[in-house]
């Protein structure tokens, strides 16, 4: 097998008519699905896309996002998934990036993706649209997938450019099919019986890789939720009969809480087995909560963009550490180093450096981040982490996210699952701020559970006496909501600085 699409097309002919996907009262057999991708894959070349040609894709959690996805993979064409909820200009950024000569688009963003198109020169398709149904019915199928090899880029994501403009990571198809396999056949052990929750965003590489190709490449069932909502989610759950559960932490602490107050049977999802967590650090009060409330073991893992994504994992077959990012994977290596490099002491917090069968090829058109990210074939990916006896790695904080008051180090992380642990807590971000004396202070931003009338002065003190002194949050303030990406993730960038500085606190 050399191109991704392939798992498509087996899982047709060997489950045809079982349900592939599922969005609403929207189902695709694999059947369907397949046919669809078939003449997706027609109709881009009747409009002359070619092989390596790059394809943007610009639409939320629908079946039309795996009709088009592995459409543009049969063509031999390059994904470029997008969030739907980018602005014209934003699309227009990675259209021209791309260098994408078309982007397939729903009727939620149609409005902005076109705009960006003719911005740009490049043609929009819109799906469920008149013109685009009518097209996709005229054309006849093409049962073959475009030959590729495992070097070829498959999907180019687009980082969220924190530290600037954001840059395409080029995933091959040998990075996306190895990364899908290892999924499949050690973490989520899948068979054509499973039905996977579809939360997560399909743009996403965690949502691509253990959601869609992990379904498809099983012949399993994948239901859809165009946009998280807990209640929703729950009720999807039940209905489908769901059995593996793939989110990241804003989603866990989004259910518990719905499940607490809308006392939802949890008994009614007697068939979820697995209960899988990524994209950033799960709180370990969270999880135990959620594996008590849900009754389902909960796996936390790792992996980012640039890694297809997973890297390390809990593994289902081996014991289990609360709060680790477990094991490498099959076929992956990980080590700790030092900011210049060198491998860092036992027991010493070090960078996470990969390497392996799942990391990218480089930033597309991007030599010198491509060079700065890869050394000697190993992807220094700015995480900091230790890495204990048994050889479980544990994530410390993102090298950018680390706070240095009075020139001690001080790791987000760590506060947050204090602050995680009082019972008045929802959500908490640990972030620093300018601070004349110290260089920067530690400030924590929180959402209080609803009813709760904790202080700020109460939060501090309890955090104050289960750290260091260096480490509590100075300054404490609330808010109804954290900002969070696509992903659920919390965008810690995204809170104003100016918001915590006057807020209450202590300076001692």
């Amino acid at each position: 097998m050399t191109n991704l699409a392939t798992f498509l097309v087996h899982a047709a002919r060997q489950h045809g008519g079982r349900v592939a996907v599922r969005e609403s009262e929207t189902v695709l057999t694999y059947a369907e699905l397949d046919d669809a991708s078939a003449r997706m894959a027609a109709l881009l070349h009747a409009d002359g896309v070619r092989p390596g040609d790059r394809v943007a894709l610009a639409m939320p959690n629908i079946t039309s996002f795996p009709v088009a996805y592995y459409g543009v993979l049969r063509a031999g064409a390059v994904v470029v998934p997008m969030n739907p909820l980018l602005k014209a200009r934003e699309i227009a950024f990675v259209l021209r990036d791309s260098g994408a000569r078309t982007v397939v688009t729903s009727p939620m963003s149609a409005g902005e993706a076109t705009r960006a198109a003719a911005e740009t020169g490049a043609e929009c398709l819109v799906t469920g649209s008149a013109a685009f149904d009518a097209a996709l019915r005229a054309v006849s199928p093409e049962p073959g997938v475009g030959d590729r090899a495992p070097s070829d880029t498959a999907v180019i994501l687009y980082t969220s450019g924190t530290t600037g403009t954001p840059k395409g990571a080029e995933l091959t198809h040998g990075n996306l099919i190895s990364n899908t396999v290892t999924t499949v056949e050690t973490l989520l052990t899948l068979g054509p019986d499973d039905v996977l929750f579809g939360g997560l965003p399909l743009f996403h590489a965690f949502g691509q890789t253990c959601a869609l190709n992990a379904a498809i490449s099983a012949g399993a069932a994948l239901t859809l939720l165009p946009r998280f909502d807990p209640r929703r989610a729950l009720e999807i759950m039940h209905r489908d009969r769901v059995t593996v559960f793939l989110g990241v932490p804003t989603m866990y602490t989004a259910l518990l809480r719905t499940e607490t107050s809308d006392a939802f049977d949890a008994s009614g999802l007697s068939r979820l087995r697995l209960a899988v967590s990524g994209g950033s650090a799960l709180p370990v009060e969270i999880l135990h909560a959620f594996e008590q409330n849900f009754d389902v073991i909960v796996l936390e893992g790792y992996g980012l963009s640039e890694t297809s994504p997973v890297t390390s994992f809990n593994h289902p077959d081996r014991p289990r550490k609360a709060g680790s990012i477990g094991l490498p994977v099959r076929g992956v290596e990980m080590t700790l180093v030092s900011a210049e490099g060198a491998p860092v002491r036992p027991g010493e917090v070090g960078e996470i450096a990969i390497r392996g069968e799942n990391v990218m090829k480089g930033y597309w058109n991007r030599p010198e981040a491509t060079a700065g990210a890869l050394h000697d074939g190993w992807f220094r990916s700015g995480d900091l982490a230790r890495v204990d006896e048994d050889g479980f790695y544990f994530i410390v904080d993102r090298r950018k996210d680390l706070i240095i008051r009075g020139g001690y180090n001080v790791y987000p992380r760590e506060v947050e699952e204090v602050l995680y642990e009082h019972p008045a807590v929802a959500e908490a971000a640990v972030v620093g701020v300018p601070h004349d004396l110290h260089g920067e202070e530690v400030a924590a931003v929180v959402v209080r559970r609803e009813g709760s009338g904790a202080t700020a002065d109460q939060i501090r003190d309890f955090v104050r006496e289960r750290v260091a002194a260096y480490k509590y949050p100075r300054i404490v303030t609330f808010t109804d909501e954290l900002p969070k990406g696509a992903t659920g993730k919390i965008l810690k960038r995204e809170i104003t600085v100016e918001d915590l500085e006057g807020s209450a606190g202590d300076s001692g």
